[in-house]
C-alpha cells in the first residue's frame, strides 16, 4: 500500500485552502487579495503533494510551456490588479495544463457508486464527447462508435421527453 507522508497531507490541506480561497475570490466579485492567496496556496500545495522537483518538471515540460506561461501570466495579472482578465487567462492555462487529467477524472467519477450526475442527458453527452473527442495528445478524433453513442443518447432523451409530454 502507498504510504502518505506528512508533507503530502499538508499539501492536500494547502491545495484545498487554495481552491477555497479561489472560490471565495470569485464569489466576492473577483477580490484580488483572495485570488492571490488562493493561487499561492494552490501552487504550494501542489509542490508539497508531488514534490518540488516534480512540480518544476510538470510545469516546465517543453510541450506545456505555453500552458505554463498562460497560467503564471494569469497569476501575475491578478497580482497587478486586473482580476477578471487574470482569472480568464489563468483558467485557460489551467485547462491546457490539466486537460490530460480530465478524462481520467470523468472515468473515475463514472465508476463511483451512487454518483449519477454524469448520467444526466446533456452532461453525459458533453462528458462522452470530451473523453472521446480530445485525445491525450490534444488532437481531436471522432469514431463511428462515438457518433452512434451520441445518436443513441439524443434518441433516448427525445423518447424520455415525449413520454413526459403524454
Amino acid at each position: 500500500m502507498y504510504q502518505v507522508t506528512d508533507f503530502q497531507k499538508i499539501g492536500v490541506g494547502l491545495a484545498g485552502f487554495g481552491i477555497a480561497f479561489l472560490f471565495l475570490g470569485v464569489l466576492f466579485l473577483f477580490d484580488k487579495g483572495l485570488l492571490a492567496i488562493g493561487n499561492i496556496l494552490f501552487i504550494c500545495g501542489l509542490a508539497f503533494v508531488i514534490g518540488l522537483e516534480r512540480t518544476f518538471r510538470f510545469f516546465f515540460q517543453r510541450h506545456k510551456l505555453k500552458a505554463t506561461s498562460f497560467f503564471v501570466g494569469g497569476i501575475l495579472i491578478v497580482l497587478l490588479g486586473w482580476p477578471v482578465i487574470g482569472m480568464c487567462v489563468e483558467m485557460y492555462g489551467f485547462f491546457l495544463l490539466f486537460s490530460g487529467f480530465f478524462p481520467v477524472a470523468v472515468n473515475f467519477l463514472r465508476r463511483v457508486p451512487n454518483y449519477k450526475i454524469l448520467d444526466l442527458p446533456y452532461i453525459r453527452t458533453v462528458s462522452t464527447l470530451y473523453i472521446h473527442y480530445i485525445e491525450p495528445s490534444g488532437k481531436p478524433f471522432v469514431t463511428k462508435k462515438l457518433n452512434d453513442e451520441i445518436f443513441y443518447q439524443q434518441n433516448m432523451y427525445t423518447m424520455y421527453i415525449s413520454k413526459l409530454a403524454h
